[in-house]
């Protein structure tokens, strides 16, 4: 017995060049940085002002993997006519929104992963 292994629809986009605008990003977060269970895809205009934004989540598997969160990305993507497409590379912090979530200025209580993390590099943050 053969084992099929689905390509996932977003592995088009992986290094592809810059085509214009507008441009989609995908971003990734998790309550660490082993598993995502946010997805964010932000639709950008020339001047980088976000035109349209679709979210999706998931508990049960990664979303970086889900076949159908996957696709729910590309048909946004290709939706909303974006000529570009930026992924992150990692997961980029705590899924919760600072000032919906959490109060705003003040850290996830959720994700104590991201507390001391700079969200960019997912290195510890150095006090001094």
């Amino acid at each position: 017995m053969h084992t099929i292994r689905r390509q996932n629809p977003l592995s088009k986009f992986s290094g592809a060049a810059f085509h214009g605008y507008p441009v989609a990003t995908v971003a990734y977060y998790g309550k660490d940085d082993k598993f995502a269970t946010k997805a964010a895809v932000s639709i950008l205009d020339e001047k980088d002002n976000v035109i349209s934004m679709e979210r999706w989540y998931c508990d049960t598997s990664d979303v970086r993997t889900d076949q159908i969160v996957s696709q729910a990305i590309v048909s946004f993507i290709k939706e909303q006519r974006a000529k570009s497409v930026v992924i992150a590379d990692r997961i980029l912090g705590c899924r919760h929104e600072e000032g919906i979530d959490y109060p705003e200025g003040s850290v996830c209580l959720s994700c104590p992963f991201w507390k001391a993390r700079d969200r960019w590099s997912g290195k510890i943050k150095h006090e001094g």
